[in-house]
């Protein structure tokens, strides 16, 4: 296989899988696997929560399609889009994981209008509590932290986590 189609596929790929990311955020994890993802969405004790399982059985598929294209002799266009299943992880990882979330000590304050964007979607996504009435499941699209906002408050706030001694009201 030529090189540009393997770049062409991984890249297909890359951008593939914020569609497979969302589905499965929305109704995978916030539906039948809320029992691993409810974890992510309550403080964190220590340095692992069960959420984290599911970068595991994301990277399986990875892993076999680069076996499988590299070493079995499948079509060679497997491995490339291993490479791009693993490359979306690893920009996962990068984006919410290190930046979002600070699992690694950073300093990196968003200045562009497309991070801070994404990291308000994500911060509104996580004030919901619950696994239903959560908006913003994509990870690196989202919509306008004002429609966002505008969804939350159309649902009163279902769900929404108030600080400690408050009760939620609409903005």
């Amino acid at each position: 296989m030529h090189w540009t189609t393997g770049l062409i596929l991984f890249a297909l790929t890359v951008m593939g899988m914020e569609g497979f990311a969302y589905v499965a955020h929305r109704w995978i994890m916030h539906g039948p696997g809320w029992f691993l993802h409810a974890s992510h969405h309550r403080p964190r004790r220590g340095n692992w929560e069960l959420n984290d399982l599911y970068a595991v059985i994301f990277a399986i598929p990875s892993i076999v399609l680069l076996l499988g294209g590299v070493q079995l002799g499948w079509w060679p266009g497997f491995a490339w889009i291993g490479v791009g299943i693993a490359a979306y992880g690893a920009i996962y990882f990068g984006f919410h994981d290190v930046i979002v979330h600070k699992r690694l000590n950073h300093r990196y304050l968003p200045g562009s209008a497309y991070m801070k964007r994404i990291i308000q979607a994500h911060r509104l996504h996580h004030v919901v509590e619950t696994k239903a009435g959560t908006v913003s499941f994509g990870f690196l699209w989202a919509p306008k932290p004002e429609t966002l906002k505008a969804e939350l408050r159309r649902r009163d706030h279902a769900g929404v986590r108030a600080p400690a001694g408050q009760s939620v009201s609409p903005d």
